[in-house]
């Protein structure tokens, strides 16, 4: 009996012939829109496996991408693991010290990089070895020295003659991680990886997703496979809705009205700006096609969830995964409940990261072994799976993160539900353990943001002689209104433990945020803490 490989190539010739005539549409750097079909871009993906490979790409090697969300991104998602070679994105928000020392531990042969980001690239270009530099541009118009494009392209054909069998177990993309302790971390996704994680997000207990669905990820290309929503998207032939450089708040609801969105997702401070656009002009947009906002990246505040569906009748559905989880690890939408007004009781479950996906395992570990189902108790969350990450990429000096049976272990702090259902109460290292008891920022957070005259607040432990640690709130007040300290404590003392009431609040322009857009909570205590 012959065996069926789980590679990439399936989900492409589904894409080309079942779903060919479903459209991709991307928004340009000038705003402008293209738009053309799964057929053509299965076309365009061959034609750019076939063109790397006149460019001396050898199945194992690394081109990496250095773009925007856009069409030709999508194509090298699929034509880049074609060739048998690794598709690397690059974050383009990392310093470009970190890009340097990524790109050289990688050896990228190949950077497909977009002409408006050039000016990135040159910031590290002279301390890597690129063999060749592929420029994306819409005018076709490159500097001397690279090859644009859709010149590459044109070295191609379409068709999948003379590229090599790819094997299941073979590496297809690598990403790294963002916002860690030291130099990023590298990991590398097998087809096989990819194809399940593919198949079992999309199902019905999962992002339950349709072939009538407008997708629309406000998540970038260069994160963590985009969440996996280009694979997805191409699986179940959904319209694909690529937003360019443009994920400001108005951009976003143009294409949620125009283009009738469905499924959207992003991470908070995305559906922060969103919410706040849509109360300046609630009858503007037309969103009533809309099922879900999946929100992640970050813990979901519950003010914002309920603001969404009382205000505008719209929903956010939190979901939770990492760089090491492919990403999707939980979603929680996999208990069903009529939708209309819910309690707050209801608020509190939905707010939760959910139940894992199907094909994933969780646990948690506490100081006396792996704790109970109780929804009480917190451990360290770990978690395994086919797609789940068995070690870092060249860092043996990260391993003690991996158990030998198969278990990550993430770093979250988390209680579990008797069925199944997760909450993160807080990353172990933001933990606050205030006299010998612990403080779950994140909860602390969510209260202080549930004010009407919060836009933001981040809450980082500093030093106390008695207590050990005791909370601080970096707080961003909303444009127009006042809150005083005071005004806020009284806030809070019904929502949380009058000893999580933090002694300091700290009112800020702005809360610095990582390349993906969480809490740069490392540069809050740098500033308050350290200084």
């Amino acid at each position: 009996m012959m065996d069926f490989p789980l590679t990439l190539d399936v989900i492409l010739r589904r894409a080309e012939t079942i779903h060919g005539d479903r459209p991709v549409v991307s928004r340009l750097e000038d705003k402008s829109l293209h738009r053309y079909t799964y057929a053509q871009m299965a076309q365009r993906a061959k034609q750019l496996a076939t063109g790397l490979q006149s460019l001396g790409v050898n199945p194992g090697d690394p081109v990496a991408t250095l773009c925007w969300n856009h069409y030709r991104h999508l194509e090298a998602y699929f034509g880049v693991p074609l060739s048998g070679a690794v598709l690397h994105t690059l974050n383009l928000r990392l310093h470009s010290d970190d890009l340097a020392h990524i790109v050289n531990e990688v050896q990228d042969k190949v950077l497909i990089v977009d002409k408006s980001l050039l000016d990135i690239w040159h910031q590290f270009e002279s301390q890597v070895n690129v063999s060749h530099v592929v420029v994306v541009s819409d005018d076709n118009i490159v500097p001397e020295g690279t090859l644009g494009y859709e010149d590459l392209l044109s070295m191609g054909q379409p068709t999948t003659e003379g590229l090599p069998e790819l094997k299941e177990n073979q590496a297809a993309s690598m990403c790294y991680t963002s916002g860690t302790v030291g130099k990023p971390k590298g990991v590398v996704y097998s087809h096989r990886a990819l194809t399940l994680h593919t198949l079992g997000a999309g199902l019905t207990n999962a992002f339950e997703l349709r072939e009538e669905d407008c997708i629309l990820p406000a998540v970038a290309m260069f994160h963590v496979n985009c969440w996996g929503f280009p694979y997805l998207a191409a699986m179940i032939g959904a319209k694909l809705f690529l937003t360019g450089p443009h994920l400001d708040a108005e951009s976003l609801l143009d294409a949620f009205h125009s283009e009738k969105v469905t499924v959207a997702a992003g991470v908070p401070t995305i559906w922060h700006a969103v919410l706040n656009k849509l109360d300046e002009n609630p009858q503007r947009y037309e969103l009533s096609a809309l099922r879900k906002l999946f929100v992640g990246g970050a813990a979901t505040p519950k003010s914002l969830m309920q603001e969404f569906q009382q205000r505008h009748n719209l929903r956010l559905v939190p979901a939770w995964g990492m760089t090491e989880t492919t990403p999707i690890g939980t979603i929680s939408n996999t208990r069903a409940e009529p939708f209309g007004s819910p309690d707050e009781e209801d608020f509190t479950r939905r707010v939760r990261q959910g139940s894992p996906v199907p094909f994933v395992e969780i646990r948690a570990r506490g100081t006396e072994g792996i704790i109970p189902w109780d929804g009480k108790t917190m451990g360290e969350l770990e978690v395994r799976g086919p797609w789940i990450a068995k070690a870092y990429y060249k860092r043996p000096d990260a391993s003690d993160r991996f158990t030998k049976d198969g278990w990550f272990r993430t770093g979250d702090i988390v209680s579990i539900e008797s069925n199944g259902s997760m909450k993160i109460e807080d990353r172990e290292k933001d933990l606050i353990k205030s006299g010998g008891e612990w403080i779950s920022s994140l909860d602390l957070e969510n209260a202080i943001m549930s004010h009407p005259a919060v836009a933001e607040a981040a809450v980082i432990a500093v030093p106390h002689s008695k207590w050990s640690e005791r909370p601080l709130a970096a707080v961003v007040v909303v444009a127009g209104k006042t809150v005083t300290a005071e005004e806020l404590r009284d806030f809070l003392q019904p929502l949380v433990a009058k000893w999580w009431i933090p002694d300091s609040f700290k009112f800020i322009d702005e809360i610095p945020k990582t390349s993906v857009g969480k809490f740069a909570k490392a540069a809050l205590r740098k500033r308050f803490v350290e200084s």
